[in-house]
Parts: C-alpha cells; structure tokens; sequence
C-alpha cells in the first residue's frame, strides 16, 4: 500500500507546539514598538464602536477566555508579505529579523480594540467604564463622577491613570481607587492564547485566515487587491472607502451591513469615474453595482489618476447629499439610489435646473426591487441617457 509522502510529513510535525500566551499588556507594548505588525492585505479596521465595548466586557466580565490570536512569525526576510503599522497602516520596511517579525493572520479587531483603549485614541473618546453599572458603555455629552474614559483607566502611563484618579475626588475614594485599580490590572494582564506559524506564504496564511473565519467575513478578492496598492503609496481605505462611508453615516445613512458592502459599494461606485478618467464612451457593464466592480482595472490605473478617480467620486457623492437633501425628496432606502446619483453627478459635474428637474423625477420613480444585475445595468444607463 502506498503512503503519501506530504501524510508522513505532516504527521511528525504538531504546529500546537509552537502556542504560548502573551498578556494584553505585552501585545500592546510589542504594537507600538513595531515587534506587532499586520500583513499588507489585510482590510482596514472595521468594528463598531459597540463591538469594541462588547470586547472590553468580556475580558472584564466574562467567563472564557477570548479565541486565539493567530500570528505569522517572519524570519526570512527575503520572501515575506509586505508589512504595515497598526492604525495608520504605514508601510514597513525589514531588512533583518533578529527576534522574528510577528505578524497578526487573525485578531486585528480585537489587538487594535486594546491598543486604542491603551493609547487613549481619540476614537474611544465616549467609552467609558461605569462603575456603578460595572461595565463598559458609550456616553454621549458629559461624563458622570462614576464614570471614568477607557484611554485614561487602560492608558499606557501609570502616571497618567493616578494623576486623572487624584484630580476627581470620588475617584479619591480608597474604595473606589482599589476597584479601578483591579479593573485595570485585570485587563493589562488578561492572556491571550497565541498560535504560531513561522515562514507562511501569503496563500498559506489566508488559507489559515479563512479556516479560521468560514462563519464569518473572508478575505476578499477585491479587499486583497487594493491593500496591495499600498505599495504605491496608495490605501484605500483611508484615501477613500472610510471617508466614502463617513460621509453616509453622518446624514444617518448606514447601508454597509454585512460589512463585505463597506467595500463593494464604494468601489462600484468609482466605476463612472474610470470611464471618464480614461476617456471611454459608458457600457452597461460599467454600472456601479457591487457585482460589475472594476479591481483589476483601477489597479492597473497610474497612482496620480487613481487618486484623481478616488478625489471625482467624493465630490460627486456630496452632490448626491445635497441633492437628496436639498429637492424634499424621501429618503434612500437602499444604496442604489446613492451610487446611481453618484455615478450620474461623475457624468454631470453641473447639470442644467432641467436636468436636475428630470433628475428628481426619476428619483421619485426608479424601482431597485426585484431586478436582476442586467436590469439594474440598463436602469443606470437610461438615467444617463434622460
């Protein structure tokens, strides 16, 4: 009987092995020095502000622990993904690896959760730890005395965490000082289960990724592609997806669930500003749906008229805004409406008061419900066409 010879290899090797654990504390210290990276494809941060509070309580209040942390350990410097930095995904360079490279294949949502709560980021400004609830939430407006901000109980300072407790007097209270105190020591030493791999492959480790998430999000494609960009001094994310979202979500428009849509739309939405960028006449399979989205081709785009593609499609969306807002027309229901109106204003940066006039009709009349990717293709090209 033959044995297969990759069977005999991988039965003498136990990757468990290599597992440890390393404190919240020590991963957070290992982030800000850079020892703590993230592979070049992965997506930008993409919890909630609920979800970090949800992850803060649980290392505080409950009775598991929290899932492993997968990282890639690099040693061979010669053939490694590109790495970049937590929260501002700076680009990296590693010349040598003296101690071994660690970089993040699953966990970044919840490492980047602890490492703003430790360097007091702005975007935790709101969540605070309520000791008379005995948990973490999300205020609006003024704290109250039994209230204290996430950045300044976790900060990385002790300094900083005495000096805010001795400034408000019921803080002062030797009771409540010895909770605060538990509760931040708790969580700068919870453990978290560490399994390592060393040397993996960029399909090796987003085979690991998807084993890891097949009940949740994958690596797309789409995302894969465009975090590559970032060689090119180009992200995405920051130049373009988040403000694209940031916009909606400030008129209360939140359309991105589940949250592969906070990529697709956006996307779909450039697919106007390539056709003009590049001088071509629109074809219906231009249209800025999820499903026609162009990755391969804005990728091939030099930098400078990528931006320019990223820069005519904001302003557009603006137009889109204002548009909605300013002709007393319902409000979209559905994000169609937002990249249609988007894709038109690309087309027509300033349309006539009859244009504009026929825009609302269509508005007011257009039905998504029910079509198919083909219909919704000749929708937006009859709306160009009015």
């Amino acid at each position: 009987m033959k044995i297969g010879k990759k069977l005999v290899q991988a039965v003498s090797f136990n990757p468990t092995e290599k597992s440890h654990k390393m404190t919240v504390l020590d991963m957070c210290k290992k982030i800000e020095t850079l020892d703590i990276t993230l592979p070049l494809y992965q997506r930008d941060v993409s919890w909630t502000l609920n979800q970090a509070i949800d992850l803060l309580n649980y290392q505080l209040l409950g009775k598991a622990p929290v899932a492993p942390i997968s990282m890639n350990v690099i040693w061979d410097t010669d053939d490694f993904v590109p790495q970049v930095s937590f929260i501002d995904r700076e680009m990296l360079e590693m010349n040598s690896v003296d101690k071994g490279q660690m970089s993040v294949v699953d966990g970044q949502q919840r490492l980047t959760t602890n490492y703003k709560a430790y360097s007091n980021s702005d975007d935790f400004r709101n969540i605070v730890l309520d000791v008379a609830r005995g948990r973490f939430l999300l205020v609006e407006g003024a704290f109250t005395r039994s209230q204290i901000p996430v950045g300044m109980l976790l900060n990385k300072d002790d300094a900083v965490f005495y000096d805010y407790l001795t400034k408000n007097n019921m803080m002062k209270d030797p009771t409540f000082m010895t909770v605060l105190v538990q509760c931040r020591s708790k969580i700068r030493s919870y453990y978290y289960t560490i399994n390592q791999a060393e040397d993996l492959s960029e399909d090796e480790q987003i085979e690991w990724f998807e084993v890891l998430n097949n009940a949740g999000s994958r690596v797309s494609a789409l995302q894969m592609r465009f975090s590559k960009m970032k060689v090119h001094g180009i992200d995405i994310y920051t130049m373009y997806t988040l403000k694209f979202k940031n916009k909606l979500l400030e008129y209360g428009y939140d359309f991105f669930s589940p949250q592969k849509t906070s990529v697709s739309y956006p996307i779909a939405a450039l697919n106007p500003a390539y056709e003009v960028v590049t001088d071509k006449v629109h074809t219906d399979a231009y249209a800025p749906i999820p499903s026609d989205t162009k990755e391969n081709q804005l990728c091939a785009l030099k930098p400078n008229v990528l931006v320019e593609c990223f820069d005519m499609t904001l302003k557009a969306l603006d137009k889109s805004i204002e548009f909605i807002t300013d002709n007393n027309v319902s409000a979209p229901d559905r994000m169609d409406y937002i990249n249609y109106l988007t894709g038109y204003f690309v087309y027509n940066p300033e349309p006539t008061e009859e244009q504009m006039a026929g825009l609302v009709e269509w508005y007011e009349n257009v039905d998504f419900n029910n079509k198919s990717n083909s219909k919704r293709r000749t929708i937006f090209t009859q709306m160009l066409n009015m």
